[in-house]
């Protein structure tokens, strides 16, 4: 397919050079006409594409859905990336994105890539604006709702804070809001009107914590969600029965090595606190018969769970396994640890839903949505939201319950090349 692989090419180029600003000039179609007086059957159209003759093949290609799977995605990989023209006219959509983007840094620029991919790559009119808010405090939210509500825009894409999501649930606003970064379980909220789509740690942290053995090792950074994950994962390892909602989070002081043990009769729990610039644990881990053979687990951003892993097998603790979430859920992984460093390593995924248009089209803006959980999500709403809107089929089968995405956990291995399926060996208990 070089022509399409020539186009994209030049898409690319002309693309990256894009601002997270969305241009009120729309973008201009191309129309596909069909003037072969034969029909075209099904051999007919993987001749066109084996030739690399894209445009005859969509030409002929005008059922709504091909019988044969390989040439619909075809269709609508060159559909969206040609910015094809639909036959039919269809109501604009209007949907938004309520930014503050000094408090969310990149991602108000690949959030925004994001929503614009999906869109583009649904075919069909679109207006999608984006407002920018200094901060998340009360007033500069109020006024860029004021200037959505005034503008027509009743469907909001919002990847706030957790404090920035409950300043503006106190505006209790009529549009309907998706936040993309907040799992509902983190905020109190009955409102109908509001979505999450945060992915869900804990959940992940349970399943992986079903693959742990004693003791188990928990290593942590002070972020605020290193120290609940460190602090969730202590109380449901050593009580499984336990209403882990009163046990409240304990900063431990201390310099470059703090840590905490405690053990309730054959599960214990040794809990590291690694501090940001630290980059040798060698005293935590040399000759500690305290951890030897046990189940390490990993919140922390992946070049330092790199170090972490590379100091493991340097001081021979031999670990069980290494257990790890969303977090590290990341292609560094093969590429900053060493096969012998990662070879047990199990890590949470609620990436599982794939398409493959999508990745295309947000490849051409350099945006990654296999990855990246927040541009995940994002697209996941913007799918929930068109669904809502157009009545058209959703394209992510990803049940919402009481507001709140519900992915899938599945649990991976990082290979030598790739990530792939985990298969446990834990039995399941007995009815």
């Amino acid at each position: 397919m070089k022509i399409l692989l020539s186009i994209l090419t030049f898409l690319s180029v002309i693309l990256s050079a894009q601002s997270y600003l969305i241009s009120n000039i729309p973008l201009p179609k191309t129309y596909v006409e069909d003037l072969d007086p034969y029909p075209c059957d099904e051999q007919c159209l993987q001749t066109y594409l084996n030739n690399d003759m894209i445009f005859s093949f969509l030409a002929h290609a005008t059922l709504k859905h091909l019988n044969n799977p390989e040439q619909d995605e075809a269709k609508l990989i060159s559909i969206s990336v040609l910015n094809l023209g639909s036959i039919k006219e269809e109501k604009k959509l209007k949907i938004a994105l309520l930014l503050p983007y000094k408090k969310i840094g990149r991602y108000a620029s690949s959030t925004t890539n994001a929503a614009f991919a999906y869109l583009v790559a649904r075919n069909q009119f679109f207006e999608l604006k984006t407002y920018n808010i200094e901060s998340e405090g009360f007033e500069d939210i109020a006024d860029a709702l004021t200037k959505m509500k005034l503008d027509g825009f009743e469907f909001i894409i919002a990847p706030f804070t957790l404090k920035g999501a409950n300043t503006l649930l106190e505006l209790n606003p009529n549009e309907e809001i998706y936040f993309p970064t907040i799992n509902k379980k983190d905020l109190n909220s009955t409102l109908a009107n509001i979505y999450f789509g945060g992915i869900d740690y804990k959940a992940q942290s349970d399943e992986l914590l079903k693959e742990a053995v004693s003791p188990l090792v928990i290593f942590y950074d002070k972020s605020k969600i290193g120290k609940e994950l460190a602090l969730y994962e202590e109380k449901k390892f050593k009580y499984k029965d336990t209403n882990l909602s009163k046990f409240e989070l304990v900063e431990f002081t201390g310099q470059t090595d703090d840590f905490f043990v405690s053990s309730d009769e054959n599960r214990t729990v040794v809990k590291y606190s690694i501090p940001r610039r630290v980059t040798n644990i060698e005293e935590q881990l040399l000759y500690n018969d305290e951890i030897m053979q046990g189940s390490m687990f990993i919140n922390t951003p992946i070049v330092k769970t790199a170090m972490i892993m590379s100091q493991l097998t340097m001081y021979e603790v031999n670990a069980t396994n290494v257990l790890s979430t969303q977090i590290n859920y990341d292609p560094l992984v093969l590429s900053l640890t060493q096969y012998e460093d990662r070879q047990n390593m199990i890590i949470a995924n609620s990436i599982t839903h794939n398409n493959s248009i999508f990745i295309e089209t947000n490849s051409l803006l350099g945006n990654d949505i296999v990855y990246d959980w927040i541009n995940y999500t994002t697209t996941v709403g913007m799918d929930y939201f068109f669904n809502k809107i157009t009545k058209q089929d959703k394209q992510y089968q990803i049940e919402m319950v009481d507001n709140q995405m519900l992915y899938p956990i599945e649990l991976i291995m990082p290979s030598k090349t790739r990530f792939i399926k985990y298969e446990s060996t834990v039995e399941e208990p007995s009815d």
